[in-house]
């Protein structure tokens, strides 16, 4: 048994920029994440010799914080401009003058910076949360057990809810109302390796909006993959409906959709994943959810206030507050 000033669960960008300034107020900090990997939704992945950004694709810069931040990962090269608009269904390129950010070798860049210097244990399924003599009390499917004084949960706000309840602990009705009424759309994402160049014009991304897909990357005139390779995101509708089916299926139904802006390239290989929680509906309003504060719980993540990237980081840095300003 290990115990900790705060436990976070998610090392996606709410629950590592958490990490990082309650580290620098001095606190004894801990994350854990399922995943094999931190990031998240901020996802990067390789297929052979393909480079693919498979969940978010770019993010935007709205609010004075997060604009600061952004401006210390432009300067020390860790995202880059990519582009102020995207072709749309026909292929014309819709410049509207808003700059969008990916990571500088894809999506995983900034998480990866991040996580550096933070005690963080990926491959770690947390299987229950329960409160135990005025601390939380985390079970590992691995068998480890783990106190803290403060919980912060960033995963999806489901899965969330799923260990506080495996583990006994009763939310206030109020707050288990609001949570349970934040509902995500599901996106079956599909990365395809080819043989040659693809018909997606400059500047690599297109916004199809419609069904069966919504979006498609060109990951090698994005600029993160040597090899040519595109990433298709499933519409809503479609994901839907094929969520819980065949999905090696569902991916060549969303390939042979995608056909046209393969042009005459073939597909040399292609893998299929299935993000449950792409992204959030419904969004709680404010940036995080103080349920208890002896001991401190706290809800955040991209379902609150703001359902981007930028949101995600805006809603762990605002929990990351509330923590710290309870120990001052």
């Amino acid at each position: 048994m290990t115990d900790y000033d705060t436990l976070i669960i998610g090392a996606g960008i709410s629950g590592l920029l958490a990490a990082r300034e309650l580290r620098a107020a001095g606190q004894r900090v801990l994350v854990l994440d399922k995943g094999r990997g931190v990031g998240g939704r901020m996802a990067t992945r390789r297929l052979e010799e393909g480079v693919f950004d498979h969940g978010a694709q770019f993010f935007t810069v709205r609010d004075e914080r997060f604009k600061a931040l952004v401006a210390t990962w432009l300067t020390e090269g860790l995202v880059v401009e990519w582009t102020r608009g995207f072709a749309d269904s026909r292929g014309v390129w819709q410049r509207d003058g808003h700059p969008r950010f990916r990571g500088a070798q894809g999506m995983t860049t900034v998480p990866k910076f991040l996580a550096q210097g933070l005690k963080v244990h990926t491959g770690q399924r947390v299987i229950s949360a329960s409160m135990n003599d005025d601390q939380w009390c985390i079970q590992t499917e691995q068998g480890g057990t783990l106190t803290s004084q403060n919980l912060l949960l960033t995963p999806p706000v489901p899965q969330s809810l799923e260990l506080l309840d495996a583990g006994g602990y009763s939310l206030p009705d109020a707050d288990r109302a609001v949570l349970e009424g934040i509902t995500y759309h599901p996106c079956i994402a599909v990365m395809v390796l080819l043989d040659a160049p693809a018909n997606v014009p400059e500047p690599g991304g297109m916004q199809l909006n419609g069904e069966p897909i919504s979006w498609i990357a060109d990951n090698y005139r994005k600029g993160i993959s040597p090899a040519y390779g595109l990433t298709i995101h499933g519409a809503p509708g479609f994901s839907r409906e094929h969520f819980e089916g065949d999905r090696d299926a569902a991916g060549k139904l969303l390939l042979e959709a995608a056909a046209p802006y393969m042009g005459e390239a073939r597909v040399r290989t292609y893998q299929v994943h299935g993000w449950r929680y792409s992204q959030p509906v419904t969004a709680y309003p404010a940036s995080y959810l103080a349920v208890s504060s002896t001991p401190p719980l706290v809800f955040a993540g991209d379902a609150f206030a703001v359902p981007r990237v930028e949101g995600a980081a805006l809603s762990g840095l605002a929990a990351a507050d509330y923590l710290r300003g309870l120990s001052s």
